[in-house]
């Protein structure tokens, strides 16, 4: 099993997404872009898949202690922390949404079926025609 294989699944296993994985790594100070993790989780066949390094993944590591269980002075819960996973939109969908005062009218919160508006009934336009078209003709 490669550190590729291993950060996939803490990933997955975790919840995270990329942009929660830069912060993680930022907490012991290791900077790495959003471009070279998604390089990181490519396919293996993929022309710009990168290994990922033993510092890497141990920086990672070193980072997501601090991110589940928090400091001395500060200490989480990490059960919550991971249930906050879930929950917690990312920074792009964020800055996306609209501000509204009040946060129980959400707009992309599920409004069920729209109501269908009853419309009045219009007389047809053209009348009902009887067509003749050869059948039941007297016989002659």
């Amino acid at each position: 099993m490669t550190n590729n294989d291993i950060f996939k699944k803490l990933r997955v296993a975790l919840q995270l997404r990329d942009d929660q994985i830069v912060e993680i790594l930022q907490l012991v100070d290791f900077r790495v872009s959003k471009g070279e993790l998604g390089n990181i989780f490519r396919n293996e066949n993929h022309p710009n898949y990168m290994e990922c390094g033993d510092q890497l993944l141990r920086n990672f590591l070193n980072g997501l202690v601090i991110h589940l269980r928090g400091t001395k002075e500060n200490p989480k819960v990490p059960m919550e922390v991971i249930k906050s996973h879930k929950n917690a939109p990312s920074k792009e969908e964020k800055e996306t949404q609209p501000k509204t005062d009040n946060p129980k009218k959400n707009s992309t919160s599920f409004k069920g079926k729209p109501k269908k508006k009853s419309l009045p009934k219009k007389e047809p336009v053209v009348e009902k025609i009887r067509f003749k078209n050869g059948k039941n003709k007297p016989k002659e």
